[in-house]
C-alpha cells in the first residue's frame, strides 16, 4: 500500500520475510477513519483459519517505509535486509535475458511453416536468443501436453490429471532441442503448471538437472495462503538442490525473500504485457504507476519489449480480424522498462519476426544488463512519469517513462563522478504522435555539470547510456 501523506511525505506499507505464514492484505478499519486493518489469506480448506503453527515463533515483519518521495522506496534494500542470507552457495545463478514463444503465438510470416509447439518452432526462438546474445529461451505452455483439466479453464485452472512434467509431447524432441540450445549457448527454461510441480517435483527437478535444463517457470498458483507460501519454499529449495532457476508466475508479491533464495530470479505478480492480448488495461498511466507500487518490492517479470506500437487511441486487443498483440506507447517507452523495471531475468515478449522487421532499438536490447550495482530515482510522480538511473560497473543507464501526457524532463547528472562520459541516447522521434515505433539515436559528451533533456511523446520514453571516456 502506497500512501501520499503530503507534498513531501509518503509512506509504503508491506511485509517482509513471509515464510510458513499467510500473506497479508489491507482493508478499511471498520468505524475508524484514516486507518487500515491487516487481513491474512485464509487456508483453502478452512476459511476460519489463516495460520497453523507451533509456539514459539515469529511472524513476518510488518514494514512501514517513510520518505519524502515515492522513489525513495524503489532505492531501498530494507525488504531484502529483513530476510535471512542464503544458507548455501548460489554462485551458479546466472542473470540474463530470455526469448519467449508464448506472447507472439504463431506470428512469423518470414517462415515457410506455422509456429507451434514443436522442435522446429522452438529452435526458431533459440536461434534468435543466440543471435541477440541472450542467455535463455522459455519453452512455455504445451510442451508436456494439456496443462489444465478439461472444463476448469477461466474458473479454477486445475492441473490436467494425466499430463506429466517428465514427458514431452511427441512433436517436441526435447533432447534434440536441449543439445541444439547448448551448442548455441542458450539455456532452456520450462513452463510448468504448479499442480504438476506439486506432485512431481521430486522426480522432475532431478531429471531436469540431468537433462541440462536451466530453470523452471511455475504458473497459476494465484494464492498466498500458508499452504501456498510453503509450496513456494519447497520449490525454491528443491530447485536449488538441482541448480535450477525459478520464475514464479501467477505469483504473490515479493517480500525480500529472493535474498534467501537467489535462484528465485524473478516473479510475476503484476499486470504485465501479456494482458495486451485481451484487454486495454496496460496503459501508459499503468506502466508508470507500477514502478512505485509493485516495482518497489523486488524483481518484476513484466515481460517488456513489445515492438508493435500503438497509440492509446489506436490500440485494440487481439481479435480474429487483427494481427497482434500490440502495446500502447512508444518504442522507447518499452525499451526504458528494462531499466525502470528491476528483474534479474528480463523476458522479452515479442517475436523474432517483429524484432527483425522493425529493428529500431534492437541494439539496446543487446547491451542492457539485468542486474545493477546502484540505483537512483531521479524524479517521478505516480502514474505520470519516472526517471531511474542504474549503474552496472562503470556505466550508468538512465531511463525515463511518461504516462498519457507528452512532457520534457530535466535530468541533472550530478550523481556522476569526475571526468567525461559518452552518452548514447535513444529518444522518441518527432513524429511519434502518429508513428509511435520511431526513435532517434544521438551521441554527446557529458559531465556531472550537465543536464539531459528527455523529450517524450504521449506514452513516451527516453534512454541514455553513459560510459566513462578514457
Amino acid at each position: 500500500m502506497l500512501v501520499k501523506l503530503g507534498e513531501t511525505l509518503w509512506a509504503a506499507l508491506t511485509e517482509a520475510d513471509l515464510a510458513d505464514w499467510a500473506g497479508m492484505y489491507f482493508s478499511p478499519a471498520p468505524g475508524i477513519s484514516n486507518a487500515v486493518r491487516t487481513v491474512l489469506a485464509p487456508l483453502p480448506t478452512d476459511k476460519a483459519v489463516a495460520v497453523k503453527s507451533v509456539a514459539p515463533r515469529h511472524s513476518p515483519w510488518r514494514v512501514i517505509m517513510v520518505g519524502e518521495q515515492p522513489g525513495t522506496f524503489i532505492e531501498s534494500d530494507i525488504l531484502e535486509n529483513l530476510n535471512p542470507p542464503p544458507a548455501q552457495d548460489f554462485s551458479w545463478v546466472k542473470p540474463g535475458k530470455a526469448a519467449w514463444n508464448w506472447w507472439c503465438a504463431g506470428y512469423a510470416p518470414e517462415l515457410d511453416f506455422k509456429l507451434g509447439m514443436d522442435t522446429r518452432s522452438m529452435k526458431y526462438f533459440v536461434d534468435f536468443a543466440a543471435e541477440m546474445g541472450w542467455e535463455y529461451m522459455i519453452v512455455d505452455e504445451g510442451w508436456y501436453g494439456p496443462a489444465f483439466a478439461e472444463g476448469t479453464q477461466m474458473r479454477t485452472w486445475e492441473p490436467h490429471p494425466t499430463s506429466s512434467i517428465t514427458r514431452p509431447i511427441p512433436a517436441l524432441d526435447l533432447q534434440e532441442l536441449i543439445t541444439y540450445a547448448n551448442q548455441k549457448g542458450v539455456g532452456l527454461i520450462l513452463w510448468l503448471h504448479w499442480g504438476h510441480v506439486d506432485r512431481e517435483m521430486d522426480v522432475g527437478f532431478p531429471l531436469y538437472e540431468k537433462w541440462g535444463i536451466a530453470g523452471v517457470k511455475v504458473d497459476f498458483m494465484d494464492r498466498d495462503d500458508q499452504e501456498m507460501v510453503n509450496f513456494y519454499e519447497r520449490v525454491a529449495k528443491k530447485a536449488a538442490q538441482h541448480r535450477l532457476l525459478v520464475n514464479f508466475h501467477g505469483a504473490f508479491k515479493p517480500t525480500g525473500w529472493h535474498r534467501t533464495y537467489p535462484n528465485v530470479i524473478t516473479r510475476e505478480g503484476v499486470l504485465g504485457n501479456e494482458y495486451n492480448k485481451w484487454s486495454a488495461r496496460i496503459t501508459p498511466e499503468h506502466t508508470v504507476t507500477i514502478p512505485f507500487t509493485r516495482g518497489m518490492l523486488g524483481g518484476m517479470d513484466f515481460t517488456p519489449g513489445g515492438f508493435r506500437q500503438k497509440t492509446q487511441k489506436t490500440f485494440q486487443p487481439v481479435s480474429s480480424d487483427r494481427v497482434g498483440p500490440f502495446v500502447m506507447g512508444t518504442r522507447v517507452h518499452q525499451l526504458a522498462m528494462l531499466v525502470v523495471y528491476e528483474s534479474a531475468l528480463q523476458v522479452l515478449c515479442d517475436s523474432p519476426y517483429s524484432y527483425r522487421s522493425s529493428p529500431a532499438g534492437l541494439d539496446f536490447l543487446k547491451i542492457v544488463p539485468t542486474t545493477w550495482d546502484d540505483t537512483k530515482v531521479l524524479n517521478g510522480d505516480v502514474g505520470k512519469y519516472i526517471t531511474v538511473a542504474r549503474r552496472a560497473g562503470e556505466n550508468w543507464y538512465i531511463a525515463s517513462m511518461t504516462g498519457a501526457d507528452a512532457r520534457t524532463l530535466d535530468i541533472p547528472l550530478t550523481f556522476l563522478g569526475p571526468g567525461k562520459f559518452e552518452a548514447e541516447i535513444w529518444a522518441d522521434a518527432y513524429e511519434v504522435a502518429d508513428y509511435p515505433d520511431r526513435l532517434m539515436k544521438l551521441k554527446r559528451t557529458v559531465t556531472a555539470a550537465d543536464i539531459l533533456k528527455a523529450n517524450m511523446g504521449e506514452g513516451g520514453g527516453y534512454i541514455a547510456v553513459l560510459r566513462p571516456v578514457r
